[in-house]
């Protein structure tokens, strides 16, 4: 995987709507403090917005999503089940709850941690939002932080080159916002979450 000028804050500062689909064939890329960088290609997204229903900002800013309301460029955080973390892109304007789920990625090479027998598939180790926050070790304390070279997480661009076949869908895994089309992923790809 060949490296990409990174992403700006600024190019964030749009509804995740938009964001969401542009973020597809771009790099997370995972820096642990022993200097160990693992890069993965995302390749499925869903945007969460005010007045979404399924959003966690929908109601009210509180401690639990406090990080949803920060400024684009930065990363929200969150646990579900008591068990799964999962990461999100923080976007729009600065006190708007508005955030990119990072669903699935393509991982560039697979960390000597991952245990093969419980995935033996490659492709398929960081195919989910709580899969790819337990390889990368994404957490909570990852929550509220700039996405930035240097640090633990940052983004880059897409190839220019890339020629992008996406599929637009509605979210999945939630009980409200069912009808919203605001699910994107990368099409034929065998490291998606569910088709």
């Amino acid at each position: 995987m060949d490296t990409q000028p990174t992403i700006e804050p600024s190019w964030l500062a749009r509804p995740a709507p938009e964001v969401a689909p542009d973020l597809i064939g771009c790099t997370l890329v995972r820096q642990f403090e022993d200097g160990r960088v693992f890069r993965g290609l995302i390749v499925e997204t869903e945007a969460y917005a005010p007045g979404d229903p399924a959003c966690h900002g929908y109601r009210r800013l509180s401690d639990r999503n406090r990080h949803m309301f920060g400024a684009a460029g930065t990363t929200y955080v969150y646990q579900i089940y008591g068990i799964h973390h999962c990461l999100n892109i923080v976007t729009d304007e600065e006190g708007l709850p508005s955030a990119v789920l990072i669903r699935a990625l393509q991982l560039d090479s697979i960390p000597p941690w991952v245990d093969r027998t419980r995935e033996p598939k490659a492709h398929r180790v960081a195919a989910g939002p709580g899969k790819l926050c337990r390889i990368l070790g994404i957490d909570r304390r990852l929550s509220g932080q700039t996405l930035y070279p240097g640090q633990p997480l940052s983004l880059e661009h897409r190839a220019p080159q890339w020629q992008l076949d996406l599929v637009q869908t509605t979210r999945i895994g939630i009980s409200q916002g069912t009808d919203l089309p605001w699910r994107w992923y990368l099409d034929r790809c065998s490291a998606v979450s569910k088709p």
